[in-house]
Formats: C-alpha cells, structure tokens, sequence
C-alpha cells in the first residue's frame, strides 16, 4: 500500500509498506538482474550500499537456474539472502530487447533462448507463474515494449493487446495466491502503462489500466533512444491519468538527472542498470557530474572518487588505486567502481527525499539537476 507523506509540486514524498516491509519514496531499485550485482556484488553489500529494493529479471532466471529451482531454494529471498523488499519484471523487455528471437502472437511470445536457441513461449499466464515461483514482493503484468518510433496504428494495436494481457495477468495472479505451494500468497501487481511517444494513447492506455485498481503503476517503454526531453512530456502527459493514492515507477530510468527530473514530475519509484555498468566501464558519479576513471590524470591522485562520500571505496581507496585497477584488467576495479555509484543513487535518493521532508525541494532541484547531468570539471 503507498502511503503518500507530503507533496511539493508534482514531487511526491511517500511510504510504500509490502509484506516483505516498508521502503520510502522517491526510490531508486538495484537492478540484480540473475540474482546479483554485476560486478561481483551479493545481497549483503546491497544492504551496505543502503539499497532498499532489489529488482531481478524474469526471463533470465526462468532461463538459468530455472524458476522451479528458485521456488524449491525458497524464492528470491531465500536463494539469494535478501530478506528486503524485491521486485520482478514480467519478460515483457524481452519482447523488445530480443525483437530477432522472439514473434508476437495474442496468446503471448515465442523467445528463442539467447543461450542455447530454444523454444521458450511466455504470455501473461506464463510470466505470472514464474514470477509467483520467484517469491518477488511486486510482479509486473507482461506487456510489449515497442521500439520508438514506431507507426501510431501498431502502437494502438499494442496497447489495446498489454491491457488484454493485463487481465489475464491479474486473473491469474488471483488464482496463484490461493495455492498451498505459494510462496508469496500476497505479492503485489503492477500495471504498466505503453503507447511509445503518442501522447493521447499514452494517456487513454493510463486511463485504462487505471480502472482496474492495480497495486501501483509503471511507465514502461521510454529511455530506449527517445531524446530527454520527450520522455520528460510523455510523463507530463501521463502523470495527471496515474492514480494519486498509487505508486508510480518509471522503468529503466536512468541518469541522476533524469530522476531529479522525474521526481519534479510526480514519479516515485525507478530502476537502471546504468550505475553498474557504467562503473564496470570506469565511468563513475559525482554530484558536480560524471568522472572517467581511467583518465591519466588520476595516475597519482590520492583522493577518493568523491571527498565526503560514505561509500566503502570511498572510505579506503584514492583514484590513483582504482585508475590502476582498470588499467591492470583486475576485476577488483569493477567492483569498487560499482560500490560507489550504488552509493551515489541511494544517497541521491535519501537526500532527495530529505530535501522534500524539508518542503525545499526546488532548491534542490534548482541546484543539483544540471550539474549532475555534465562532466565533472577538473579538480
């Protein structure tokens, strides 16, 4: 149940409580995508990078270990140690990000595994079960990603089939939840609102799904080449259709900025996995921007990433180290990079929320949004 605490603007300061316990809003999820971190994370660091929700993809732990393995290891939390709130994704990313393995039909999606070429087919029955073996404390209802752009005839089509999809979805979750093997009998449903960049199907699909009383509701479907600016609108468009006493997520996004900028538009709840890939590239976070660790002026800079950052690798590590880490091919160095950026969007998130609690969130906003949208000046 979301709980909304205060609201400055569109900006919202909220509580979401789950069987699995409370996290506050705006949050930002780490994405854990087969059940860790990339970059040789466990569930324990998470909870030392103040992580509040782990977010894990469907369609690869159907793949590998396999879901009924996770069911029997007693679901993502017991599998994986985290005993926090978590969060699946359906497969319908899939759908998109696998558009030459897959072919679409009403009953659901015939995947070609991009491990081994097999046959695997997922339509909402199937995406719920296997979400419902995982335990995860929020399922999201499977839909179709659209790539942008793309014709405003099949994007119609599109939505008109992910809300037939999102009943079927909520249908059967009702039924999983009354099973004796359930392991979550209580796991939440989120809908998720597409119609690519046409904003009167975007709010006529919002429109839609909101009726049927869903648990939260995501925007699925942006930050996939779209410029900044028109993901921004499309939220503008939408927001006023989401329901207000429901949470709201904005999937796969994104940048530090890009979540400033969607809180000041009425978003509660986000995921990317940009922090931990960037940082396993060298690529790190700052709140005066972006750093490239590998640059050669770091050769023998002792100071941390960022002075006064809490972070581990902060606390014990000069840039000069992690510089050489990079250089030196030691998978150490995606480590420590990683750390840090999950430090840097957890903390964001805290002090974004401090900053409402305060009721000074334009002057946060006003502050930090562009700064942390560039390059990191020279020090």
């Amino acid at each position: 149940m979301y709980e909304l605490l205060k609201q400055e603007g569109a900006a919202r300061r909220g509580a979401f409580h789950t069987v699995h316990g409370t996290f506050q809003t705006p949050c930002f999820m780490n994405v854990a995508t087969a059940g860790a971190i990339k970059g040789a994370l466990s569930a324990q660091d998470l909870k030392a990078l103040n992580c509040q929700v782990m977010l894990c993809n469907t369609y690869h732990l159907h793949i590998r270990p396999g879901d009924r393995v996770v069911h029997k290891m007693g679901g993502l939390q017991g599998f994986t140690g985290w005993d926090n709130p978590t969060l699946t994704d359906s497969g319908g990313f899939q759908v998109f990000s696998l558009a030459k393995l897959r072919k679409i039909k009403e009953e659901g999606v015939t995947f070609r595994s991009h491990v081994d070429g097999r046959a695997i087919f997922m339509g909402p029955e199937e995406s719920m079960r296997i979400q419902s073996h995982l335990g995860s404390t929020i399922a999201m209802t499977f839909d179709e990603c659209v790539e942008n752009p793309a014709p405003y005839l099949y994007a119609a089509q599109s939505c008109a089939r992910t809300t037939r999809w999102l009943k079927r979805c909520q249908a059967e979750l009702q039924r999983l939840s009354q099973l004796e093997d359930t392991l979550n009998p209580k796991q939440l449903l989120f809908g998720i609102n597409q119609g690519c960049t046409f904003t009167d199907l975007r709010e006529q699909h919002m429109d839609e799904i909101a009726a049927l009383d869903l648990d939260g509701y995501a925007i699925g479907g942006l930050a996939v080449g779209e410029p900044a600016e028109v993901m921004y609108d499309i939220i503008e468009h939408v927001e006023p259709h989401m329901p207000k006493e429901k949470i709201r997520y904005l999937m796969g996004v994104g940048t530090p900025q890009n979540i400033v900028e969607a809180v000041a538009r009425g978003v509660d709840l986000f995921d990317c996995v940009m922090p931990s890939r960037n940082a396993r590239h060298a690529t790190v976070f700052t709140w005066q921007g972006i750093m490239h660790l590998t640059n050669r002026s770091f050769e023998t800079d002792p100071r941390p990433i960022e002075e006064g950052c809490g972070c581990p690798t902060c606390q014990h590590f000069s840039r000069a180290y992690i510089r050489h880490l990079f250089k030196a091919g030691e998978q150490l160095a995606g480590r420590l990079a990683v750390q840090h950026n999950l430090w840097f969007y957890n903390n964001l998130m805290t002090q974004i929320r401090n900053a409402l609690d305060e009721g000074r969130f334009a002057a946060f906003y006003a502050e930090h949004s562009k700064a942390l949208g560039g390059l990191r000046p020279a020090d």
